[in-house]
């Protein structure tokens, strides 16, 4: 599931007339580096949902092959990060996915971390993995971190700490069962990342690069310099 409905409002002017997921970083549509790092860890089929510029999003992803694109309209109403997952859910089938925001970006010079996220996924131990990028080294956030990670994995939130050295990625892994009991509507992940911390079933693994946070027109040029820098380095793939 890969969610490009959003209105992008504190990427004005740029979304004014383009969809976010549709600025290009390092030579293509963030979009495309989320689908292409789906099929890089064998992903043959994604959903993307669509509602601000949503004809854009559609025509841009009409002639990929891998992953293959199915389309969740929510031209109707926006539906928020849980919501637009709930309302695809039939177009997911029932088996774990991938949740991955279509701005969620950063600069990969390893093996593939959507790979490795789908070899540390444990079902009988774990209702969601989330990617998390170090709060400290990555570009364009300012934040104060979302949560703390155990040496099992397993994650709490940063509650009243002053800091918390890990930030959601914007990637996950999840089971749909989660959302049967969830709100009609507009409702955020984070419902889902609380009950999950609540069991003990919230897990993080830790990128292996550098996290863009893309927000802003700001943001652009020194994502460009991070996607330039990690270009000259050569990258490590693991071989079957």
């Amino acid at each position: 599931m890969v969610l490009a409905a959003g209105l992008g409002q504190r990427m004005r002017p740029i979304t004014d007339t383009l969809p976010k997921p549709l600025v290009r970083i390092g030579g293509k549509a963030m979009l495309d580096h989320a689908l292409d790092r789906l099929a890089e860890a064998g992903v043959a089929d994604a959903v993307v949902n669509v509602h601000h510029l949503a004809a854009q999003i559609e025509g841009h992803v009409a002639g990929r092959a891998q992953p293959r694109i199915t389309i969740s309209d929510e031209r109707a109403e926006l539906l928020e990060t849980g919501g637009g997952v709930k309302k695809a859910l039939p177009l997911l089938g029932a088996e774990p996915f991938f949740h991955v925001n279509s701005d969620s970006l950063w600069s990969e010079t390893g093996p593939s971390n959507m790979a490795a996220m789908a070899a540390r996924w444990d079902a009988a131990g774990m209702d969601m993995l989330l990617l998390l990028a170090r709060r400290e080294g990555s570009v364009g956030f300012d934040g104060r971190g979302d949560f703390f990670r155990g040496d099992d994995g397993l994650l709490t939130r940063r509650g009243s700490a002053e800091s918390a050295p890990y930030v959601y990625a914007g990637v996950a892994i999840m089971k749909p069962e989660l959302f049967a009991d969830t709100p009609d509507g507009p409702f955020s992940l984070n419902l889902l990342f609380d009950r999950a911390i609540a069991t003990g079933r919230l897990h993080g693994l830790v990128l292996d690069g550098q996290w863009l946070h893309v927000g802003t027109p700001e943001a652009i040029t020194p994502a460009e310099a991070a996607f330039a820098e990690a270009a000259r380095v050569p990258r490590q793939r693991v071989h079957a």
